[in-house]
């Protein structure tokens, strides 16, 4: 990790990636404005508008590919976590400006026709152009509502993520609604060229990262179980082996997403992290049984296929900005920093791992190990919050007095959302700068 160190001066990874994407965004937005303006209006000033937010809907849906598309690139420097809750906010987005455009397109036909809305929308329902473009809004708002938190806490993840699905027969309803609605699409040789090209480029970097290199992956590395290793009453690991392991671009710090076909139904996958430094020999994920796909990996054979979808993460070393480092973990959220601490060289490292008890405390022994190896400082806070009146063990005095020097190192949080959210708090209290600060969700969703 020290020696990964970026230099003063030099911009950070995820500032690079976040401007690299604002600059898409900005570059591409212009061009659908250009577009927009230099191909006419519509037939009345209302239908102007909606084929405005019609071109906006677009230009959102091929952003939504690329959100989701698991770019190494992007997913490095940003993190899948994050990614997603932009591809949550841009989803909304993308279904008002749907919906805004749909009713439009009635009220333009129906302000046309000197009729009413429900008539014009029964009329446009038998135009093949419209009915598409009715179908696309239709199964967006599914998926909008299944999205929403009320109902998205109550849907198993596999019911929510079938219907999620849904997107892209939206978009493929969308892409010919497109090609039908020929004002803009077409209205030049380089509107035709321009759409046809994004529309190939995000469908294409989807299908890459979620189709054609997991199963590339899967079938040059041909992953398999060595072992499965039981770490606690609750707690497992499981040691994976392959093929050219060595040529696998993981890291200490990222996670993967697991599937074991053949003892697990396929669409059972779970994203947990690599609990050892991936040094070519194989890789280890350990997980704590808190549903029925990690309970059931204490049942895994020796020799069964794995299938492994990744490494995903800005968790690693990839972002170290200043020579010390503060690792902060909670219960199993222990895992991705055992790996990174393998993966450290040298370096004034503190690591603070916080449990209930010490018998809660995943791979201690290895953690202490390396922490000593390295000449780095571990503190275990074990207790409950609040419990006879201590003070929160992530509150700012707290943080001071552990680590005083906080501000001048780079801060890895892993656990679950309150303590980690607890964490964040008070290094903010602290004043720590945010670009010193890493935390990441290992969810599926």
């Amino acid at each position: 990790m020290a020696s990964n160190t970026v230099r003063a001066g030099t911009v950070l990874p995820v500032a690079a990636a976040r401007w690299a994407m604002w600059a898409f965004v900005i570059v591409n937005a212009a061009i659908v404005e250009g577009l927009f303006l230099s191909a006419g209006s519509g037939k009345n000033d209302v239908l102007t508008v909606a084929k405005f937010f019609g071109l906006q809907a677009a230009l959102l849906m091929l952003f939504q590919l690329l959100l989701v598309a698991r770019l190494p690139w992007l997913d490095r420097r940003i993190g899948m976590d994050r990614l997603t809750v932009w591809h949550r906010w841009v989803g909304f987005t993308l279904l008002w400006t749907v919906l805004t455009h749909a009713t439009l397109v009635v009220l333009g036909f129906a302000i046309l026709d000197d009729t009413s809305m429900a008539k014009t929308f029964v009329a446009l329902s038998g135009v093949p152009a419209s009915l598409l473009g009715m179908g696309a809004a239709a199964t967006i708002l599914v998926i909008g509502v299944v999205s929403s938190r009320p109902l998205r806490r109550r849907l198993r993840y596999e019911v929510w993520h079938g219907l999620h699905t849904l997107l892209y027969v939206a978009l493929g309803l969308a892409f010919v609604h497109q090609l039908l609605e020929t004002t803009t699409f077409t209205s030049s040789a380089f509107a035709r060229a321009y759409w046809w090209f994004l529309w190939l480029f995000a469908f294409g970097a989807l299908l890459t990262g979620r189709v054609v290199m997991p199963l590339w992956r899967n079938a040059y590395h041909r992953f398999r179980v060595a072992a499965v290793v039981p770490e606690s009453g609750d707690v497992v690991s499981v040691y994976v082996t392959g093929r050219h392991l060595d040529k696998l671009p993981a890291q200490a710090g990222q996670f993967c997403i697991w599937r074991f076909p053949g003892h697990q139904h396929w669409w059972l996958a779970n994203p947990f992290s690599l609990s050892a430094a991936p040094g070519g020999m194989g890789l280890r994920l350990t997980a704590k049984a808190v549903g029925d796909t990690s309970a059931g990996l204490r049942e895994l054979p020796v020799g069964s296929r794995v299938f492994v979808e990744g490494p995903y993460g800005a968790f690693t070393s990839l972002h170290r900005s200043r020579p010390g480092a503060l690792l902060i973990a909670g219960g199993v959220g222990i895992t991705p920093v055992r790996a990174m601490l393998e993966e450290q060289a040298t370096g004034d490292t503190v690591v603070l791992y916080r449990v209930r008890s010490e018998a809660d405390a995943v791979l201690l022994d290895e953690v202490r190990h390396l922490v000593a190896l390295r000449g780095g400082r571990l503190h275990l806070l074990t207790g409950r919050t609040g419990e006879g009146g201590a003070p929160p063990p992530f509150g700012p005095d707290s943080l001071h007095r552990l680590v005083p020097d906080v501000t001048e190192r780079d801060v890895y949080v892993c656990g679950p959302p309150a303590m980690t959210a607890a964490v964040l708090a008070g290094l903010r209290a602290l004043r720590v700068p945010a670009r010193q600060v890493h935390a990441e969700k290992f969810g599926m969703a």
